[in-house]
């Protein structure tokens, strides 16, 4: 019963394969005249992401653009609910597209905007979706009030301050800074979590402090919210002993109780944590002990995955890339210290969003065709597959008999038109989802030629020639080809015609010439397109020139006679050395020869004829060699070279044998070089008639030799002289000569057996030549046997090579002989051969796939091997298949060209090396093992980074003269670099001849791509030396030498000029008043008391027409002028030299310059410094060298504009400042100082004269015995002026936003308060409130929350208001100067 069942199941799926016509889709060429009419359903080409977050400040833009024939139309819906544009005036669509833009000009808010929105793009043809885009807007809530206590805490305790940022969408970024504005020193013993809050694992007394502040930077609103600081008191065990203080005993001496380790965070013994595939995974374990403790971290049941782990914040946080599934499991982190240890077991769970395995693509089918749409995902849990047609469930869509949805595939049977649609696949599961169009387009299109009409082709004889005669049609049209409209079709012989509607002609031949028809045919119409085609005779030279050599004086004559087809037009070229010959008055060319009288000189050479016509060429090439003349000498012979030997004559056959005749020759004349060898030749008349092929070669001495011959054969032969010059002509040939008959000597070479398919064997062989056959009749005589079973030989006979044995099984050895057998009589029987049958795919995959000892170019690997028994065939090899994924370094684009390398191994532990890979970067990997036809399923696979190595060469490297002593060096950084550059490493030395000087060398920053030499002496030649750095060291080195002096061209480069002009003359003297500088502070590190630093003050410059120097209360600086250096801008982000530093850099700008001071620790006059200084408008950078110490004046800047600016060393490029952005004062024209003006010192005198005589009418009243008590005139006075301005009101010091939060670029920064005194160079002075006040500590001003807001951008919202929530009082001196 159960064998019956089984044939009933196999005669039912032969049924079903018969019944089931699988047609493959169509594919649709893209041209133009096809796609203008093509019907097709829509799809969707650009939409937004599906989580988008827009910045309430900005319109609103949610994309949806398609394409499809007819023009889409779009529509949207909002929360599942459809959405009517036109009834919003703020929502409008762009035209011929489905992108909604949201604008607020009018008002409106945009969270009232938010909510899941959804494109639909339909036609006639179908409805195509776009995913659910969820749009939200950005928000960046303020801190919540609060009053923060004093954190009270012991010393050696731990302590944890939080920071419990604002949620923010999307969350804020954490991080801890003072009142100073600098960060909060982390280490081992301080650091922040994860959570944002501060762990301390011990508290020391120096942790005192009053303002640990916890800062929220919001990325779409680019502002920062700052919390109320903590202010941290520690509680001392014992007094303090400063002095046994040290960086070894933190505690100064004091005894302090120690603690075993405890964790922080995470709490309890274990815990925890699921991650997404493809995702991050941060794991943190903070402990609290006394020592400090140190985290360790483990994988139980395994090693941590070593090529995706990064150990972060002091080994706290264990960081895992890339997350897959082989990543979960146990991780245990571990706290030590002297005392003990603690340990945490986290627990990791890896799920998935849903990925493709087998992502839906179009499907166009002709009427009555079979397709089918798969859509496979995968996901953790397994994604739940959902068809939809059109937008709406497939489910509840009308039946249709032609569709049959079966899971994650749909199948469509004899589809119809009218049945175009677009299907849509949901793959889902709770943590996310994928949405893929594809349509289904069912298209019927008559037939339709796509190439020219009636086209010419003309081929040359013998040629192989192709017809091209592109078609379209829906179904695939059927095409054939006719000749002159008659016959059938023309396929086969030497006519073969490709699917592509192309008829390839083997051998061209004259008969063949004529009208080509290509017909399409379908059962929607007919098309048919023509080709004539013309044949032609080949073009050739058939009489060439040849070598010669003439005297001095004489004619020199060179022959080229063309034979070419008469319909095509010739032209016959000469050329001379390769280059075009310049025909005159004395060389003379006809149609077969060119003439070269009174030979001289120049008109030695190789002389080359050229013949062309429209679809050939020949070309044939003589040298002529010019002689001195000989009239001196009576041998006009002797003078001349020696040539090739003319050809032998007289040749003669005797000795006539079996195999075997002796021919004779008389040698020609040898040309003044002896014959060294004689080449003799033979030509048979039956199976290469007229091919001359070598039969051996003799010595030049013989002119009579017996020739071996082979038998069968009807022989003539020739003969070839050959000297030191080169080969003569060919002798005519010898009379014919006939050898007799034999059996076969030769037995057939390359005897194999082996399987084209996995249940058959072919044996195969070379067939003899055609000089072993040895007589007419020649056929082989095979035998085969299994291997080792002792049966019978099997045998057939053959007149072909190959011999195929059926109904074998898989890869099984047999012994195979064979024989080769004339009419004459049997060859010898080979030597037994060892064959296999046919090899089927391996069944079982290589396991266990893992890399170990990764380097920069090599990598171990490791697998599990397959038994072979199951490789099913012959083992040739575990193959690997490895491919560069990424690069490491940002922004390099790389090739993903898959690679294979084989490995050959029958160990238990079988292991390779992979080399030759790219350093820095990221590979994947698989493996198969491999028979001789098949490759089994590919095993794990496996990802893994290589680490950092030298670079690449620079991409290129040029020198060029800039001037009389100057050298440009210019190069391009490597192509690969292999890491992350460093810098480069230029060495250079003096080349005298041969002889090199004493080498020099110079570091470069790594985005420095010119450099600037000047030459001491501009007649010395330097070799230069270039190599890319990176950390592992420097790469291929890019050599050149710098040019010659005498090809280069004087500099008269502009820009070469000076970027530094004496400071312009100050405004006259005034009362001396502090000016506060723009400073930008790094920090500073500790300088050692033995070396000198440079401390800066405010300036003010005289100028006079020939010096200009700058007075100061502590210093004397010099304007220097400029020095060209380096001019490509360096990286600010330098590797400082160890030992030197450049720090607190300053700038005090002015309107047309700037004082510029800065502190070091070079030994005085060590060094020279560059001030390097960029306008940020264009990013001109601009180079100067000062050899003076600081301050230094810059001079010649722009007024109104802004300069990023940065200090280094001359000698140590890599000493640098960090970069300092200041911009100058504006410009101001109109406004003068009003203490200079003329009719003010008139004003005042005339008061002062005026009180004067006020005071003394006084005085003279109270001698008098006036009213006026003592002083009260004086007294009176001066209450009447200060009344007068003592209601002036009061611009605010502090301008803040309505949230209380400050703006970085406030247009009040710069605007004086009403009544401030005017600074001493004319300008106003700036506010005392600004960024760096609060960075100072003191007294700065913050909201009623304590947060402050940065603004990194200019824009601001439109409802923004400003506030008099500060103010400064009028001083006495301000109230006399606003009366001024």
């Amino acid at each position: 019963m159960m064998g019956q069942g089984a044939h009933a199941a196999l005669a039912l799926v032969l049924l079903l394969l018969l019944l089931w016509r699988q047609a493959a889709p169509i594919e649709v060429p893209q041209d133009p005249k096809i796609l203008q009419d093509l019907k097709q359903p829509p799809t969707i080409v650009k939409q937004s992401v599906k989580d988008y977050i827009v910045d309430p400040r900005d319109n609103i833009i949610i994309e949806c653009e398609a394409k499809g024939n007819p023009v889409p139309t779009f529509s949207w819906r909002r929360n599942g609910k459809f959405f009517n544009i036109g009834k919003d005036p703020r929502v409008t669509m762009r035209k011929r597209s489905g992108t909604l833009e949201i604008g607020f000009r009018s008002g409106g808010r945009p969270e009232d905007y938010e909510g899941e929105y959804q494109c639909f793009a339909s036609n006639e043809f179908g409805v195509a979706l776009s995913n659910k885009i969820l749009l939200r807007v950005s928000k960046a809530p303020l801190w919540p009030k609060e009053v923060l206590e004093p954190v009270v805490v012991t010393e050696g305790s731990p302590l944890v301050l939080l920071c419990n940022p604002p949620p923010g969408l999307p969350p804020p970024f954490t991080f801890w800074m003072n009142n100073a504005m600098t960060p909060i020193p982390q280490d081992k013993r301080v650091s922040m979590g994860l959570n944002g809050d501060l762990y301390f694992s011990n508290v020391l007394a120096k942790d005192a402090h009053t303002d640990y502040s916890c800062n929220a930077r919001f990325l779409f609103t680019h502002t920062i919210q700052q919390k109320n600081p903590f202010t941290l008191k520690v509680q001392p065990k014992e007094p303090y002993n400063d002095t046994s203080y040290n960086a070894t005993d933190p505690y100064g001496g004091r005894r302090v109780a120690e603690s075993t380790p405890t964790f922080l965070s995470p709490s309890g013994s274990e815990s925890s944590k699921m991650v997404l595939r493809d995702e991050q995974l941060l794991l943190e374990c903070i402990a609290a002990g006394l020592p400090t403790p140190t985290i360790k971290w483990f994988k139980k049941g395994g090693d941590l995955p070593g090529r995706k782990v990064k150990f972060e914040n002091f080994n706290k946080t264990l960081k895992i890339v890339n997350v897959s599934e082989e990543d979960a499991g146990e991780y245990v982190c571990m706290a030590n210290n002297q005392l003990g240890s603690i340990r945490h077991s986290i627990f990791v769970q890896v799920k998935a969003a849903p990925y493709w395995l087998d992502k839906p693509t179009n499907l166009v089918l002709a009427p009555d065709e079979n397709g089918r749409l798969v859509c496979r995902a995968n996901g953790n849990p397994k994604p739940n597959i959902q068809w939809l047609i059109n937008g709406q469930p497939v489910d509840s869509s009308p039946p249709n008999l032609s569709r049959q949805v079966l899971g994650d595939t749909i199948i469509f049977r004899s589809v119809q038109m009218g049945s175009s649609a677009v299907y849509q696949c949901n793959a889902s599961n709770q943590h996310g989802y994928l949405l893929a169009n594809a349509f289904v387009s069912v298209l019927d299109m008559p037939p339709r030629m796509l190439g020219p009409k009636n086209q010419l082709i003309k081929v040359i004889e013998n040629n192989r020639t192709f017809l091209d005669c592109p078609f379209f049609g829906s179904p695939l049209p059927e095409l054939r080809w006719f000749k002159n409209g008659q016959g059938s079709g023309l396929d086969g012989g030497q006519y073969r015609v490709y699917i592509n509607g192309t008829l390839e002609i083997k051998r061209a031949r004259s008969e063949d010439e004529g009208t080509y028809t290509c017909v399409a045919n379908s059962i929607l119409g007919t098309a048919e397109n023509q080709v004539r085609l013309e044949v032609k005779e080949q073009t050739r030279i058939v009489r060439a020139p040849e070598r010669q050599s003439a005297i001095r004086g004489s004619t020199a004559h060179f022959d080229c006679k063309v034979k070419s087809d008469p319909s095509l037009s010739v032209t016959v070229t000469w050329t001379k050395d390769d280059k075009p010959l310049q025909l005159g008055w004395r060389l003379r060319k006809d149609d077969e020869s060119l003439t070269i009288p009174n030979v001289n000189e120049g008109d030695e050479g190789m002389y080359t004829c050229t013949v062309k016509s429209e679809i050939d060429q020949d070309m044939a090439s003589a040298r002529l060699t010019v002689l001195e003349e000989a009239s001196l000498n009576p041998s006009v012979s002797s003078a001349l070279p020696p040539d090739r030997p003319e050809p032998p004559m007289d040749l003669d056959l005797s000795d006539p044998a079996a195999r075997s005749v002796r021919l004779t020759w008389i040698p020609g004349n040898d040309n003044r070089s002896p014959i060294t060898q004689f080449l003799v030749q033979f030509e048979e008349d039956h199976w290469e008639p007229g091919r001359w092929q070598n039969l051996s070669t003799y010595p030049g001495d013989l002119n009579s030799v017996i020739l071996q011959l082979a038998p069968f054969v009807n022989y003539q032969f020739r003969v070839i002289a050959i000297n030191s010059v080169g080969q003569s002509q060919p002798s005519r040939p010898s009379p014919r000569y006939k050898t007799s008959g034999a059996a076969p000597d030769a037995i057939p070479r390359g005897l194999r057996g082996w399987g084209s398919k996995k249940d058959d064997m072919e044996i195969t062989w070379e067939p003899l030549l055609d000089l072993e056959r040895n007589g007419p009749n020649l056929h082989y005589n095979v035998w085969w046997r299994l291997k080792d079973s002792g049966d019978e030989w099997s045998n057939v006979t053959t007149i072909g090579s190959k011999h195929v044995i059926h109904n074998t099984e898989t890869y099984v050895p047999y012994e195979i002989k064979i024989q080769a057998r004339n009419e004459f009589g049997a060859a010898p029987e080979s030597n037994v051969v060892i064959g296999y049958s046919g090899e089927d795919k391996p069944t079982d995959a290589p396991t266990g796939l893992r890399v170990s000892k990764v380097e920069s170019t090599t990598a171990n690997i490791h697998w599990k091997p397959v038994a072979l028994n199951s490789v099913q065939g012959e083992f040739k090899e575990y193959r690997l298949y490895y491919w560069r994924e990424s690069s490491l370094v940002a922004g390099l684009v790389v090739s993903k060209e898959k690679k294979t390398k084989g490995f050959f191994s029958t160990v238990a532990e079988p292991s390779g090396i992979l080399s030759d890979l790219v350093p820095y970067s990221k590979y994947k990997m698989f493996m198969v093992v491999a028979n001789s036809r098949f490759e089994s399923p590919p095993s794990n696979t496996v990802e893994f980074i290589t680490k950092e190595g030298v670079p690449d060469a620079p991409k290129f490297f040029r020198i060029n003269r800039r001037g009389f002593d100057t050298l440009q060096l210019e190069w391009g950084k490597p192509l690969e670099p292999n890491g992350i550059l460093v810098g480069y490493l230029l060495k250079y030395q003096t080349v005298n001849g041969t002889r090199l000087g004493h080498p020099q060398f110079k570091n470069l920053l790594p985005n420095e791509t010119e450099f600037t030499l000047r030459l001491p002496d501009r007649s010395v030649r330097y070799k230069f030396f270039l190599s890319a750095r990176t950390q592992e060291g420097a790469g291929e080195v890019f050599a050149d030498e710098s040019p010659h002096f005498a090809n280069e061209v004087e500099l008269t480069d502009a820009s070469v000029a000076s970027a530094f002009t004496p400071t312009p003359t100050p405004l006259a003297p005034l009362p001396p008043t502090t000016i506060t500088p723009t400073t930008i502070r790094t920090s500073a590190p500790t300088t050692p008391a033995t070396t000198p630093s440079t401390t800066t003050t405010a300036t003010t410059t005289t100028t006079t027409p020939s010096t200009t120097t700058t007075t100061t209360t502590e210093a004397t600086t010099t304007t220097t002028p400029p020095v060209l250096v380096t001019t490509k801008r360096t990286d600010q982000n330098v590797l400082v030299a160890p030992g030197r530093e450049i720090w607190n850099l300053t700038v005090v700008p002015n309107s047309n310059y700037a004082n510029v001071s800065w502190r070091h620790n070079f030994p005085a006059g060590s060094s020279e410094f560059v001030l390097e200084y960029t306008l940020e408008s264009n990013k001109t950078v601009k180079v100067v060298a000062v050899k003076q110490q600081p301050p230094i004046t810059v001079a010649d800047l722009i007024a109104g504009a802004t300069y990023s600016l940065r200090v280094y060393s001359h000698e140590l490029n890599s000493v640098s400042s960090e970069s300092v952005s200041f911009k100058t004062k504006p410009a101001y024209i109109d406004q003068v100082d009003i203490a200079t003006q003329g009719w003010f010192i008139g004003l005042m005198c005339a008061i002062a004269l005026i009180i004067l005589i006020l005071l003394i009418v006084c005085f003279i009243k109270r001698s008098r015995g006036g009213k006026y008590p003592g002083g009260g005139c004086v007294t009176g006075f001066t209450k009447y002026l200060v009344r007068d301005k003592k209601d002036l009101p009061l611009d605010p010091v502090d301008q803040k936003d309505q949230d209380g939060s400050f703006d970085y670029h406030s247009d009040e920064d710069n605007k004086p308060l009403q009544g401030s005194q005017t600074s001493l160079d004319g300008n106003v002075k700036e506010s005392d409130d600004s960024l760096v006040d609060y960075g100072e500590g003191g007294d700065g001003q913050f909201n009623e929350d304590g947060s402050f807001i940065g603004q990194y951008t200019v824009k601001k919202d439109k409802d923004e208001t400003e506030g008099n929530e500060s103010s400064e009082a009028t001083s006495p001196v301000n109230a006399i100067y606003s009366l001024a």
